[in-house]
């Protein structure tokens, strides 16, 4: 099966279940992801990957014009009402592949993309295009959970993602991730890092898929108990399985 069709299909059953879980919800996260494009934030902003329209509401307060872009139109209709709801006027809504962006050079003051990398299969044409896309000296923010700089961890960690979730393929290590976004063209202009809680209940209702999940417990447990970590604290604790995703913001500049 095509990646993108894969990914349609994951994020058509997960369209509701993304946008409702606490931790892709969490407090302060949109606004801190729509924060970190300074006065370009102030522009006409593009939402690369959108997805249910979390950062998109957050850009639509204090941009000019929000263009929310998604592969899946499921999601674009969770963005879409979440928008409606706040009463914003200013968000449009475009469906297609970001590897090949539909918008001319230059036509953004700034641009953001969250939650959005580990789901392609080469994240360089997605970070090109947004680099093509923004205007000389606009301003991007890229923010995804990082994998482990051990070898090992990464890939027990990507597997369990995959696992739960098939349309993912890879979270990068941190200095994957930085050398990604320089081969791409962008500027670095600064590095935000925190950790957020994750219990399997939660994480495992976004995928939408019980059957699934529920064998993945089985693993995760099994690896827990035998102290394999993944890179991601992956532990049980109080009869729950809990881990920790590692997030990497980038504050980006187009040269």
């Amino acid at each position: 099966m095509d990646h993108h069709t894969t990914v349609r299909e994951e994020f058509a059953r997960q369209a509701v279940t993304f946008g409702q879980s606490a931790a892709v919800a969490a407090e302060g996260e949109a606004e801190r992801v729509a924060g970190a494009l300074g006065e370009a934030g102030r522009g006409r902003v593009l939402d690369l990957a959108c997805g249910p329209g979390l950062v998109s509401e957050a850009l639509g307060r204090g941009a000019r014009e929000v263009v929310a872009f998604d592969l899946t139109p499921e999601m674009l209709g969770e963005a879409r009402a979440r928008c409606e709801r706040a009463g914003l006027s200013n968000v449009l809504f475009r469906q297609g592949r970001a590897e090949a962006l539909p918008f001319g050079e230059g036509e953004f003051d700034a641009a953001v993309t969250r939650l959005s990398l580990h789901h392609f299969p080469d994240p360089g044409p997605p970070l090109r295009e947004m680099l093509r896309v923004l205007r000389p000296g606009g301003a991007a923010a890229v923010a995804d959970f990082v994998a482990s700089e051990d070898p090992g961890e990464a890939a027990l960690h990507n597997a369990l993602e995959v696992l739960r979730d098939p349309s993912h393929v890879r979270a990068l290590p941190r200095s994957e991730l930085l050398a990604l976004v320089r081969e791409a063209g962008f500027g670095i202009v600064s590095e935000s890092r925190w950790e957020a809680g994750r219990e399997f209940g939660e994480w495992a209702r976004i995928a939408n898929a019980p059957a699934r999940t529920a064998a993945v417990r089985t693993v995760m447990e099994a690896l827990a108990r035998r102290g394999a970590a993944a890179g991601i604290d992956l532990r049980v604790e109080g009869g729950e399985i809990r881990f920790a995703h590692r997030w990497v913001m980038l504050t980006l500049r187009r040269p």
